[in-house]
């Protein structure tokens, strides 16, 4: 049976004891009814991850005494920023945690003119928080040891203002596009994607998008859902460049 696996942030080593309480205490005492004496591995989100040993489980808590450092090797080299226009209800969850499962490193989602979503800053930041979360708790499920950054979502214009740089290649999903996503080159440092919302980017979107320098590129002749479209485009670039080839 594999181990479970816990993110749990912060800075500890070897023999620290870390005292767990809320979800993560009750999911391995009532879910998984584990007890003192089981191994567990943590893991910060920051690329360290140890073994564990149960060592006090109660109803509200639990504490787990830290031992070695297991190593890893689950994190690709291929540094993937996807940019998506957010969806509808689970869709935005299934891509957050199918592209932490990819390797993405850094997810951006951003508001559209076709985009259903509409959030005011307070929705936008309980967004991101849950989205957050999602992302970790896929990293528990996949052997990742790095959270991807979420990013606080922000109208698509305001990004391509503020868009960061180096970046290798800037691609656009775009259906009818002359050129296929794999016939771009491999790039040295990263690669960032832009993929629409339900709706698709409208016309304007296209153009920012091809004044801030975005090249689009096809995944071929079939129209796409957006959950979909990013599940193909990381599975693309990680088979042609990454850790799937």
């Amino acid at each position: 049976m594999p181990r479970t696996r816990l993110h749990i942030a912060g800075t500890y080593s070897a023999e620290s004891l870390l005292e767990l309480d809320g979800d993560k205490a009750r999911y391995l005492g009532r879910v998984l009814r584990l007890r003192v004496g089981d191994s567990v591995s943590v893991f910060d989100g920051e690329g360290s991850e140890y073994a564990a040993t149960i060592s006090g489980i109660g109803r509200s808590g639990a504490t787990l005494r830290v031992g070695n450092r297991i190593a890893s090797k689950t994190e690709t080299d291929l540094r993937v920023h996807l940019v998506q226009g957010i969806s509808r209800g689970e869709r935005m969850d299934f891509v957050v945690q199918k592209a932490t499962e990819l390797g993405v490193k850094r997810i951006t989602p951003v508001l559209t003119e076709y985009g259903v979503v509409k959030l005011d800053s307070k929705r936008a930041e309980k967004r991101r928080d849950h989205w957050q979360k999602v992302a970790a708790s896929a990293c528990e499920q996949s052997g990742r040891v790095r959270l991807p950054l979420v990013d606080t979502p922000v109208s698509l214009k305001t990004w391509l203002g503020n868009k960061p740089g180096q970046v290798d290649a800037e691609l656009i999903l775009k259906p009818g596009a002359t050129t296929p996503l794999a016939r771009i080159h491999a790039p040295e440092t990263k690669v960032c994607v832009l993929i629409g919302p339900e709706g698709g980017f409208s016309d304007v979107e296209y153009e920012d998008a091809d004044i801030a320098g975005f090249q689009p590129v096809s995944l071929g002749p079939r129209v796409l859902r957006t959950e979909t479209a990013a599940i193909a485009v990381l599975a693309i670039l990680q088979s042609l460049w990454g850790d799937l080839g």
